[in-house]
């Protein structure tokens, strides 16, 4: 045994001691550890590197010949590695411990070495970190992606129960997630897929914790209170795309499976009518959840408006009056005509379908009849396949 591995070997219990002391000072992790575990499974791993790294001293005899570390030696850090994964520690912090322990035992080195033996010794070391970092590394990451993987199992089974209104509080328990009262429960459709990881961090970054979604059905539970038409904000700048969602408050979770089937509703009525990407709830579609429900009567309505199948200009501009509250001014400058060619096109309207949109009743009739026309679809609609007109085609008597 070299005299230089006597000495450190002397110095280790005071080594470990300031190396467990500075890892509570220096990494947050480690100092908000309870100070029993300090002093215990914390010490007694890093007295095990400091075990290590005197063995690779003495067999070198402090000249830096022969290998860091053997097989054996890295197994043991791989599986101590794998372990502070499994307890969740993160990464960082058994990066942060190993360099420190690093420092420390260069310093001591420092201070009992002759100076023909601190150049073979801090070679050593240096040999020692090179062979142990990346395996404790990839060790680390390997046990936390098969983490991530339960991880993310029991989730989906966790939102699978909720959704489902099934027994959930085994599973809460497993996936260490506190089930609270209120949800708001969100369906989401975008313009083309974007990257499952891409959505999932976003809404982590929006709310400040890990969100449960099925990325399969689109559909998510947000803590209740959330700002929802400020993250689907925040989600179509991080996708880089238009995105509609539809929320429903769940008061209790209990009541979850019936919000997610009105977001579910009210998503798919959004979808249907060509609303804009934003957020909505049934109160923004109320009077369309109700035309939308089968039936004769929505197809007698969308009848209404079966004159102005060969006046595609006419309904075009029917539809923009509409969707511009009855605002002539506002509607004639969008089509670009002249306010007289605006009152012609409306009074044709009102000749062909018998509806006078003068009269309040018949005007709402008007508009409820827009609403089912977009909703019975053309299969319903009497077998009538072209409703939609072209803006662009010539004005005919």
């Amino acid at each position: 045994m070299s005299e230089l591995h006597a000495r450190m070997a002397a110095r280790v219990g005071d080594l470990t001691a300031v190396v467990v002391a500075r890892c509570a000072a220096e990494a947050p992790f480690y100092g908000a550890l309870p100070r029993a575990t300090l002093q215990g499974e914390v010490a007694r791993s890093i007295a095990a590197v400091h075990a290590l790294l005197l063995r690779a001293l003495r067999d070198s005899g402090g000249s830096g010949g022969g290998g860091p570390m053997g097989p054996g030696d890295l197994t043991r850090l791989i599986e101590w590695s794998a372990r502070r994964a499994e307890e969740r520690v993160p990464l960082e912090a058994v990066i942060a411990a190993y360099l420190i322990g690093a420092e420390v035992w260069w310093q001591t080195l420092t201070e009992v070495a002759e100076p023909g033996e601190l150049a073979g010794a801090g070679g050593k070391l240096l040999a020692c970190l090179h062979a142990a970092l990346p395996a404790v590394v990839l060790a680390h990451q390997n046990a936390q992606e098969d983490l991530h993987s339960e991880d993310k199992r029991v989730r989906r089974a966790l939102l699978g129960a909720l959704l489902a209104g099934r027994p959930y509080e085994e599973l809460a328990g497993v996936a260490r997630v506190a089930v609270v009262g209120e949800y708001e429960v969100v369906a989401f459709a975008f313009e083309s897929e974007p990257p499952s990881r891409l959505v999932q961090s976003s809404l982590d970054a929006f709310t400040g914790i890990p969100v449960l979604m099925d990325h399969v059905a689109r559909i998510a539970l947000l803590p209740g209170g959330s700002d929802v038409p400020g993250l689907v904000a925040r989600l179509e700048k991080d996708v880089g795309q238009p995105v509609r969602a539809a929320a429903a408050r769940s008061s209790v979770p209990a009541a979850i499976p019936s919000a997610a089937q009105e977001a579910g509703r009210v998503l798919d009525l959004v979808r249907r009518l060509g609303r804009p990407p934003g957020c909505y709830r049934l109160d923004d579609v109320l009077l369309e959840h109700q035309l939308a429900r089968p039936g004769d009567g929505l197809v007698r309505l969308a009848a209404k408006l079966d004159p102005l199948e060969e006046h595609p200009y006419l309904l075009e501009t029917l539809r923009v009056f509409v969707e511009r509250g009855l605002n002539r001014r506002q509607t004639a400058l969008e089509l670009c005509v002249h306010r007289n060619t605006l009152d012609y096109r409306l009074q044709r309207v009102s000749a062909l379908t018998g509806l006078d949109l003068a009269v309040p009743a018949q005007a709402r009739l008007i508009q409820a009849a827009l609403v089912a026309r977009d909703l019975a679809g053309p299969a319903d609609h009497r077998g009538v396949t072209g409703w939609q007109g072209s803006a662009g085609a010539p004005e005919s008597g």
